[in-house]
C-alpha cells in the first residue's frame, strides 16, 4: 500500500503537471519519458494508459523500474506532489480538481476506455492549472486525448506529441496533431528532455 494517500500534506502553492498518455504501444515509451526525467522533477506526473477493467494492475511497479520518481496508483482525494508518479487505476477515470486533488471517477466510458485520457486532460484544462502543464500524447490507437490536449493547449499548457515514425501506433499522437492541439512533434528520445525544457522556461 502506497504511504501517500490521506497523510500526504496538500500543497500549499500550485504544483506544475506533466500528463503523459497513452495507449497501444505506450508501456515502453512511457518507461522511457520516465526514466528522462530527474529525481528533482519540480513537477508530478500524471499518467493515463488504457488498460482492461481488471481489479488491479502492475504498471506501477513496472514503471518504477525505469524511473527514481516514485511511483503509485492515484487515489481518490490525494493532494499533487511534485516529484510523484500518479498511474490512473483500471477502470477509473483520473480528475484533476479545482481543489488541487485527484479524484476517481467510475462515470461513462469515453471513446470506449476508461481511464480516458481525455477526462484527465479536459479536467486539467479546467482546474485552473493548465498554464503550469505539459502533456504528453504517446503511442496508441483512436482519438482518445485530442480533445483534451486542444483545450490544455487553449488554457495556456504546452503539448508535446510522439512522432509517426518512433511510434509503434500514430493514432492518439495523430488525432492530436489534427485537432490542433500540438506545439511539438518530437521522436521518443527527444520527448523528456523538451519536458524538462518546458519546466524550466519562464512562462
Amino acid at each position: 500500500m502506497s504511504s501517500r494517500g490521506a497523510t500526504a500534506a496538500r500543497p500549499e502553492a500550485p504544483v506544475d503537471i506533466v500528463a503523459v498518455v497513452g495507449s497501444a504501444g505506450a508501456v515502453g515509451a512511457m518507461a522511457s519519458v520516465l526514466g528522462g526525467l530527474p529525481a528533482s522533477l519540480p513537477a508530478a506526473v500524471l499518467l493515463v494508459l488504457h488498460l482492461m477493467p481488471q481489479r488491479s494492475t502492475v504498471l506501477p511497479q513496472v514503471l518504477a523500474r525505469s524511473t527514481y520518481l516514485d511511483v503509485d496508483q492515484a487515489a481518490d482525494g490525494e493532494p499533487i506532489q511534485p516529484g510523484r508518479v500518479y498511474v490512473a487505476p483500471p477502470d477509473t477515470h483520473t480528475i484533476v480538481g479545482e481543489d488541487g486533488l485527484l479524484h476517481l471517477d467510475r462515470s461513462a466510458l469515453v471513446h470506449h476506455v476508461r481511464p480516458s485520457a481525455d477526462v484527465l486532460l479536459l479536467s486539467l484544462a479546467s482546474s485552473g492549472m493548465a498554464a503550469r502543464s505539459v502533456v504528453v500524447v504517446l503511442s496508441g490507437t483512436g482519438i482518445d486525448g485530442a480533445a483534451g490536449a486542444a483545450a490544455v493547449k487553449r488554457a495556456g499548457g504546452t503539448v508535446l506529441a510522439q512522432d509517426e515514425e518512433t511510434s509503434q501506433y500514430f493514432g492518439m499522437p495523430g488525432a492530436a496533431i489534427l485537432a490542433g492541439g500540438v506545439d511539438r512533434v518530437l521522436p521518443l528520445r527527444e520527448i523528456a528532455p523538451a519536458v524538462i525544457e518546458c519546466l524550466l522556461t519562464p512562462a
